[in-house]
This record gives C-alpha cells, structure tokens and sequence, in this order.
C-alpha cells in the first residue's frame, strides 16, 4: 500500500483529551478560507472520483507529468522479463501488483469481512522483539524483521513460487453505550497467518512474532503534509506533557535513506516515513517487489530459496524517473473543497469537536512557507492533523514498536476529506486496520491521550452526536 506504510493509513480519527464537563467557552465560528482545506490546490469535486483530481492551481505544463505518474500508479506491474520493460520486475514474493489496487480510487483500503481471507488492500507488518545485539540497528531500520519472513508478509507469489501466507481476519465484538442508553457495536481484528510457506512464523530462537494489520490510507493532501515546516511540527510536541494537558505528542525520528540521516517521520501509520518519495519507495519494495535506488534489496530473505531462485529483471526495477513521476502524482491528489463550512449544523458540530477538546491532537491548520514545492508553497491548509505520534490505548495498541513509536501510540491522521470516504468505496473503513465501519466507532475507540475526549462524546445527547458527525463528515 503507497501509503501503507504514507503510507496509509493509521488511525485515531479524533485524537484529543478534552475533559469531561469541559470548560472550554471559547466560541467557535466559521474561519476564512477553511472551505478551502488545501487552499488554492483544493478541486470542486464529489463521487468516485473525490479524490483523484490535481492540485487545482497545477499549471497546464505539469499535467503531463501528473498523468505519467498516475499511469504508473493505476497500471498493473508484470513479472521480469517482459515487453513491457518500463512495468517489468514484479514479485517474486508481493501483496498486490499495482497501487491503485490498494488506494482504490486513491482512497482508503478495506478489511475483509469477519472470517475472510485479505483480498489486497489490507497488508500486515511483521518484526521480531530486539535482542541487545539488534539495539544498534533500530536507529536505521526502526524495527527488526523476522528472520524468515522479513517486516511484511507477502500473501502473493509469481507462478511456481511460494507465498509467504495467507491473512485471515476473525473479530471480536463488545458494545458501547452511551450516556442516553444508546449503543454501538464495536469490532476488533484477530489476524491468523494460514499456509506459512516456510516454516512457522514463531521459533524458539527469536520468540513471537508481532503482526500488525493495515489498510492503505487515503492519497489526498500529501504534498501539503510534506510542506509544512519542522519547526511547525515541533511546536506541538510535548513529550513531558509539561503543560499538564493529558497530550504528550511526540514526532518520529527515523531514517531518510536518501540523506543518510535521521530525519522527523510524517508518513504511515506511526510515521514511519519521513519523505513522500521514500514512502513511494517503500511501498514499491514491500507491497510489489520492485527495487529502487532507494531500496536496491528484493523483499526475498536469505532462508526463502525458491524466492531467490525466481529474481529476475534490471536493478533498479523502478527507474528515478518513474519513481519522481508517482511522487509527484502522489504530492498533487487534491484535497476536495468543502461545500458547507458555514452551515449552522456543521459549525454547531465545530463547536462540540473544540469543546471535546479534539483538536489538542487534531490541529486544525497550518500555513505552508515558500520554500515547498510550486503547488503547494504558501497555502493555508485545513488537514487537522498534529502528524505526531499519541497514545490510543490498549484497545487501538498493535504492540509492535516502529522507530519511537510504541506499540500503543500511532500518527494523528489527516480529517481532510473524510465525509467523501464512502463516495469513493462504500465498504472501506477507518483507523488503521480498517476495523470501524462507521465514523462514531472510530471515535469509540480513542482511550489513552483520548479517553477524556471519548467521556466527553458518551456523554452527548444524540443530537449533540449527530452534529459532530456531520462537522467531521463536512471536512
């Protein structure tokens, strides 16, 4: 998934710590320019097609160039050699064959229903507890793979190969109620890896493993992620919570392969990645088997010898000119613009999402200084996002540390473009794992930095819900 790891894509959709009772009086009303989520890129569109339109202030001579990028994002890859040279090198081992199967229609993944085998557009990282021998890796590689199976499970393999395994998804239900009596029925993934093809993925030797589902997230808005400035980033991190708030937010630190240092992480489920290109690359790797001059290793281990048997095809796999031209794509999908951000409703909506304090992680916006790129370079931006990493609780907890992140704290996800979710596919879901349905089981799933905030909706009459929906569904 692109953005599986950007991505992706994961998570808590309304972050906050908002007190229950809070005393929050400050009047929320509507804010010039916030129909406009981001600024001038945003496109006047709705449908299946909500998210795939260009930045809308592209100038004519780089259409070219975004419709490159797009082609080699939606056209399917095929296994090395083949006449097809510049979408040759797929596989051996691989979880889809294209982007846009995963990103459908540049939108959101879906998890498989209760008892499923994955169909594509959901994929689970896979590592291994670090031994003191391994503590001097974690810095570079943020994680560390299993020693047979590497940090992804790949349930895909070319003809004659064998797969890693195939993803079944079971849930577990348990309910909710509000404070007025209503409830809501929440669900949470139990992964099963079936059919391991080589050999269990537990052993003596490094004990168990630690899996973690994901579902690609949406491709909107990822450029204007990208531009807004680190020092913007660091203003909101407060890692002792020095101010008492119940927020601790702290940005990743991890590897930019391309600069060889460390750098803030903005992409993926716990920011993992710290560069659209370097995601892009990643996922190209990871998800389809393909080198790049960013990752020149196929996804095969040393103990998967029928994989190593199958490698064919140039190195890199995806030329510098195919990879700038998806990145590029990728930093100018549109964020929609909003039709109603001055109906009464939504701002009634807008009032309770300050109130429950959701914003202390949702930031609503940021202003992006000259220096980035051409379409993006001083725009206000609306995404509602902190990009740092929280604490959601036990609930939303995968257990598996990537770079600083825990096994508890993921990225505050972008809100941006929400509403249009299921325009765009009516059966994909939310937070990372794709486990809530429906925009208030999402946020029933916020504990930790959260859980006030949670107290805060459950006490909601279900007018007061209704309208927070709708804000949130407005953006």
């Amino acid at each position: 998934m692109l953005l599986r790891a950007m991505g992706f894509a994961f998570l808590a959709l309304i972050t906050g710590s908002g007190l229950l009772g809070c005393n929050n009086t400050e009047k929320v009303t509507y804010e010039k320019g916030e129909e406009r989520p981001g600024g001038q890129t945003s496109a006047t569109v709705s449908g299946r097609n909500a998210f795939s339109l260009p930045s809308a202030n592209m100038a004519v001579s780089r259409r070219l160039d975004f419709s490159v990028g797009n082609s080699f994002f939606r056209n399917p890859w095929v296994a090395a050699p083949a006449s097809t040279k510049a979408r040759d090198g797929l596989g051996p081992i691989f979880n889809t064959n294209g982007c846009q199967n995963c990103h459908i229609k540049d939108g959101r993944g879906h998890a498989p229903e209760d008892g499923d085998l994955n169909r594509v557009s959901m994929l689970v990282r896979l590592s291994i507890p670090p031994s003191s021998e391994d503590l001097p890796l974690l810095p570079h590689q943020g994680v560390i793979p299993h020693p047979v199976y590497g940090d992804q499970l790949q349930d895909f393999a070319l003809p004659g190969g064998i797969a890693e395994g195939r993803v079944r998804v079971t849930y577990e239900y348990h309910k909710v109620t509000f404070q007025d009596g209503e409830t809501v029925e929440l669900r949470k993934p139990v992964i099963s890896i079936e059919e391991p093809g080589y050999g269990p993925l537990s052993s003596d030797d490094y004990g168990n493993v630690m899996m973690s589902a994901r579902i690609a997230p949406p491709m909107i808005g990822l450029g204007l992620l990208e531009g807004i400035s680190e020092n913007d980033l660091l203003a909101n991190e407060d890692i002792d919570d020095k101010n008492s708030d119940g927020i601790s937010g702290k940005a990743n630190r991890v590897w930019d392969v391309e600069q060889n240092k460390t750098a803030i992480g903005r992409f993926g489920c716990k920011a993992g990645q710290p560069t659209l290109k370097q995601q892009n690359a990643a996922a190209f790797n990871g998800d389809m088997g393909l080198t790049s001059s960013l990752f020149m290793k196929e996804s095969c281990t040393a103990k998967q010898k029928r994989c190593h048997e199958q490698m064919a095809g140039e190195h890199p796999e995806v030329s510098d000119n195919i990879l700038n031209k998806v990145t590029f794509y990728s930093q100018n999908l549109a964020v929609p613009v909003r039709h109603d951000a001055k109906d009464d409703k939504v701002l009634t909506g807008k009032q309770l999402f300050y109130d429950a304090d959701c914003v202390s992680c949702h930031t609503p916006s940021f202003t992006i200084g000259s220096t980035a790129a051409r379409e993006q370079a001083n725009q206000k931006i609306w995404p509602y996002t902190d990009l740092l990493l929280h604490d959601m609780g036990e609930g939303l907890a995968d257990h598996r540390p990537e770079f600083l992140a825990n096994g508890r704290e993921w990225r505050t996800p972008p809100l941006w473009g929400i509403g249009h979710t299921h325009e765009v596919d009516e059966t994909t879901g939310f937070l990372h794992d794709g486990r809530a349905r429906t925009l208030i089981e999402a946020i029933l799933w916020h504990d930790g930095e959260a859980a006030k905030s949670k107290q805060r909706v459950l006490a909601m009459s279900a007018r007061e819900r209704n309208a927070l929906i709708h804000f949130v569904e407005s953006l």
